[in-house]
């Protein structure tokens, strides 16, 4: 690996991400939190996307947004996006190539990423405008 003049290693930087193609999972999703120490409830579980994630601080769950019972701490409204994979871990710049134009538009996003491919996560109402921005980017929007 090429090194700085201090030694360090050197990064090459790669060109510009491959354009990819980008589904819209149907429905609406919800994210919630729970409780550290809680189990993943059985409502947690259904629908076409599900995510999991288990810290020392919280139990968040992405779910349909229909499951998620009354009472329950969570924002929903979120509509989701799935880069079609499967991507190779050493690809790089995929995030951010789609990141900055969405951030660029002021549209807020959060992402989840899997073994194969990566998911943005954005309000339901910013769904038009972000495939707007991301089509004038050249990716491919399949509905």
């Amino acid at each position: 690996m090429p090194e700085d003049r201090r030694g360090l290693p050197r990064l090459v930087p790669t060109l510009r991400p491959r354009r990819l193609t980008i589904s819209i999972l149907p429905g609406r999703l919800g994210v919630c939190r729970l409780a550290p120490g809680e189990p993943v409830p059985p409502w947690a579980t259904s629908g076409p996307f599900v995510s999991v994630t288990r810290t020392e601080d919280e139990l968040s769950v992405v779910c349909a947004e229909g499951a998620v019972p009354e009472g329950m701490k969570c924002e929903t409204g979120w509509r989701c996006l799935r880069i079609r994979g499967p991507l190779a871990f050493s690809e790089t710049g995929v995030i951010s190539s789609l990141t900055a134009p969405l951030t660029k538009a002021g549209i807020s996003i959060f992402v989840v990423s899997t073994y194969n491919t990566d998911y943005i996560l954005l309000k339901e109402e910013c769904l038009e405008a972000a495939q707007a921005v991301l089509a004038s980017e050249g990716y491919t929007i399949e509905h």
